[in-house]
């Protein structure tokens, strides 16, 4: 490990972490935590050694200048720290977030979550949240389906969340929350679903999602910025391409309608109350959580993320019925041939209903 900064004080501190790779669908999950950092100034105090983790040819490093001198990014793993809460006039709970934020590395996976646990243990560190995105059958127009998921049956009930009973393929996410569960340290994984038809990052929407059950969970409340209107934009542009294609919009509304009918008792009750639960938080910062949120608003953005590179077309690749997709457990997948960020392609493992899987762990 690089130390970069001396490590702070720190109060009853939460781990949250999120990996670029196969666990990241549209890029949901690292937005977040980078909005996290970004939105509270996050301060980095260390990095993981890049040399131990990561295959340069696969994550290279960058060039760029400074002032005219010339220097090097090196592709790694870092963590900042963030103070969360207080409220006007230094009201309310105060905790910190530990941000971890990093590509999935390419080697000596068991070390790498070794170190972050130690990293962990000397800080203090509470609870580990790791926040993932798959792709699935969910349209865009709809709440960004958000699962919780753990491997503590304890947890699990008092957080009310799901008890992972994934077996396949898995990826860090899942290798570190195996980790944090054989090293006694509670950890939790949110996983949002990107549709599968507009996978290209950024997905604004789906990293609000991941935001608004990240409150939930913690009780906290998390400053949005711009992003609820990148998300709404984001949709927009996805509304206004996939109309030029029928058979699109087509796909689209019988995707809208197995999400409602599946979804419809919940949609009338729970989830309206979380979300009005949500908002009283806002505006009260020692109103309690709401745990167990769906998570998401009909939210959107610019249209261009689903342009087909390969074709040039700007509007959505017209869906395969047998088109591979994220697998069931959404959760980590390993290594394969897909793009990373998008999941095994085996279509038998998808859950018909675009509903998150659950974690592996």
């Amino acid at each position: 490990m690089i130390e970069l900064e001396g490590v702070p004080e720190l109060i009853d501190p939460v781990m949250v972490a999120a990996f670029e790779g196969w666990n990241d669908a549209g890029d949901a999950a690292s937005a977040a935590v980078a909005h996290l950092d970004r939105e509270w100034k996050g301060e980095v105090f260390a990095a993981l050694d890049a040399e131990d983790y990561y295959d340069f040819q696969v994550n290279r490093p960058t060039v760029f200048l400074d002032g005219g001198t010339r220097k090097i990014t090196w592709p790694t793993t870092r963590l900042s720290v963030v103070r969360v809460g207080g409220g006007a006039g230094g009201k309310g709970r105060q905790r910190d977030l530990v941000l971890v934020r990093g590509i999935e590395p390419s080697m000596r996976w068991r070390s790498f979550c070794n170190e972050i646990l130690g990293i962990a243990h000397e800080l203090g560190v509470e609870m580990l949240v790791v926040l993932g995105a798959l792709l699935g059958d969910t349209p865009h127009t709809r709440p960004v389906p958000v699962s919780g998921v753990t491997s503590d049956a304890d947890l699990a009930s008092r957080l009310d969340l799901e008890e992972s009973r994934y077996e396949g393929p898995t990826g860090i996410v899942g290798i570190l929350q195996e980790a944090c569960t054989h090293a006694g340290v509670p950890a939790v994984s949110l996983w949002a679903a990107v549709p599968h038809y507009v996978s290209q990052p950024p997905n604004p929407k789906a990293s609000l999602a991941l935001l608004n059950r990240l409150e939930d969970l913690l009780g906290i409340s998390i400053p949005l910025g711009e992003l609820s209107e990148d998300a709404r934009a984001w949709q927009l542009g996805v509304d206004q391409l996939a109309a030029e294609d029928s058979e699109v919009a087509e796909y689209v509304q019988s995707l809208e309608e197995a999400r409602d009918t599946a979804e419809l008792p919940e949609a009338s009750g729970e989830a309206i109350a979380r979300e009005f639960e949500r908002y009283l938080r806002r505006r009260d910062p020692h109103a309690g959580p709401g745990l167990a949120a769906e998570g998401g608003v009909a939210d959107g953005r610019d249209g261009s993320y689903l342009r087909d590179t390969t074709s040039g077309r700007t509007r959505p690749p017209r869906p395969m019925p047998k088109e591979p997709r994220e697998p069931r457990p959404a959760d980590d997948a390993g290594p394969g041939p897909n793009p990373p960020g998008q999941g095994p392609a085996d279509p038998a493992d998808r859950p018909e209903d675009g509903r998150p899987p659950e974690d592996e762990a």
